[in-house]
């Protein structure tokens, strides 16, 4: 059961079609809410690690009942977008676009994240979305600098 809850993000998982969706949007307003009234980066970095340890975990458990990268387990989008978010200051302009660009990575998985599904249990289900966040806040980081927004 801790593994079904966990795995599909306390239920967001089993709304369906637009899961991985809702489930990145509700990490930002949880980020959000969170962020702005604190300072740290070393608590959403510790955060952030230990979501995407206990999503291989659960990862691991759910695939023997759900099958490989079943679309109810979602952990893997909060993980990856999380890492999307990290060092990037919270504004709902900057949530907004790293919402936009890890789902534009997940989604069309350019650039040798479709290869991380390959992985084996949990490992396959969290690094396509692990990588799909590092592009994102990589290219929100670039944007930033530049201030192109």
């Amino acid at each position: 059961m801790f593994h079904k809850i966990t795995s599909t993000s306390f239920g967001i998982g089993y709304i369906g079609k637009g899961a991985g969706t809702v489930a990145a949007a509700v990490t930002c307003l949880v980020w959000y809410f969170v962020q702005v009234n604190a300072d740290g980066f070393l608590n959403a970095t510790i955060a952030t690690l230990l979501i995407t340890i206990l999503g291989i975990w659960s990862g691991n458990v759910v695939e023997a009942l759900w099958g490989k990268d079943h679309q109810r387990v979602v952990i893997d989008e909060v993980a990856g977008m999380c890492i999307s978010l990290l060092f990037i200051p919270v504004t709902p302009l900057n949530v907004l676009i790293a919402l936009i660009l890890f789902r534009f990575f997940d989604i069309l998985k350019p650039l040798f994240i479709r290869k991380l599904e390959a992985l084996p249990g949990g490992w396959g289900v969290m690094f396509d979305d692990v990588l799909a966040g590092v592009y994102a806040n990589i290219v929100l980081q670039i944007l930033l600098t530049f201030n192109q927004f």
